[in-house]
């Protein structure tokens, strides 16, 4: 099964969307919805690969509003995702056992 964190209003997520129906049976997670726990977030992150601060949207107004800055820690981090999905970098897929950030959409190919 292949999921997809997924913001319908971001041209990106559609594009990655579209990438990943070709490839099968896909699950869509409104994230902005159905936020993602504290724990997924951390899982998701690990499969990432990634920091914390490198699967977020540092530029969205809400970023500063909670005090956060690039240097705040990962479980800072990853409690403000949890708190406001907005600052979730879009989209995440995930398959396979693996997760990828589909900035370029292409970039998902790699775990499908």
């Amino acid at each position: 099964m292949i999921t997809i964190w997924h913001n319908p209003r971001c041209s990106k997520s559609r594009q990655t969307l579209a990438i990943v129906e070709e490839k099968g049976v896909v699950a869509i997670r409104k994230y902005l919805e159905d936020t993602p726990s504290e724990g997924e977030i951390r899982a998701t992150r690990d499969m990432l690969g990634l920091r914390a601060i490198d699967m977020m949207r540092p530029k969205e107004p809400e970023f500063k509003e909670l005090g956060l800055s690039r240097d705040s820690d990962d479980d800072t981090l990853i409690a403000a995702m949890a708190k406001c999905p907005k600052l979730i970098e879009r989209p995440i897929v995930l398959a396979n056992g693996k997760a990828a950030l589909g900035r370029p959409p292409e970039a998902v190919l790699d775990i499908l």
